[in-house]
């Protein structure tokens, strides 16, 4: 099971598009995780399940949502409700209280992923504005028997294999 997740495009259409195209044949399910600044009803918003970040100025998305894929729950928020900038505490508390092996987010524009106390933390980073990176980065996790695979993608230049990480679980 492969997992696309973007987030914080800020208002990129045909870079959206642009994913599903490229990714289409490989991945299994789209996740954008908020500040697409895009009504739902734009085409290219077809096909990603997306959640509401605090730049999407009309209540257009759930503020957060959760997906059940391969026998593990994926949490999908945007961050900014949890307090991510400063500390994952707070959506740690909420994905262990929904028992989510994986929590997406985004708003901090960083790139990141670690396991804190068995969930595995994903921010994508940002297509459109990076931090800490000059790469408009997504990933894709890939689902294993025993174990998740992140691999970091540059929207330009493809696949960053240095950033490959394996977590077991």
């Amino acid at each position: 099971m492969k997992i696309l997740i973007v987030s914080d495009s800020h208002g990129l259409v045909s870079e959206l598009g642009v994913l599903k195209k490229r990714h289409e044949e490989d991945v299994d399910l789209f996740l954008h995780c908020g500040d697409s600044e895009l009504s739902a009803s734009e085409e290219v918003m077809a096909g990603y399940i997306t959640v509401q970040g605090n730049c999407d100025y009309e209540d257009r998305y759930p503020t957060e949502t959760i997906q059940e894929i391969a026998g593990k729950k994926i949490f999908l928020t945007h961050g900014h409700l949890y307090g991510v900038k400063s500390s994952l505490n707070n959506l740690l508390y909420k994905a262990k209280e929904i028992g989510a092996n994986i929590a997406c987010f985004g708003h901090s524009h960083f790139l990141g992923m670690e396991v804190v106390d068995d969930v595995l933390f994903i921010n994508p980073g940002s297509l459109r504005l990076p931090r800490g990176r000059k790469e408009q980065t997504y990933v894709i996790l890939t689902i294993e028997s025993n174990r998740f695979v992140t691999e970091v993608y540059d929207f330009h230049n493809g696949l960053l294999p240095e950033l490959k990480s394996e977590f077991p679980f």
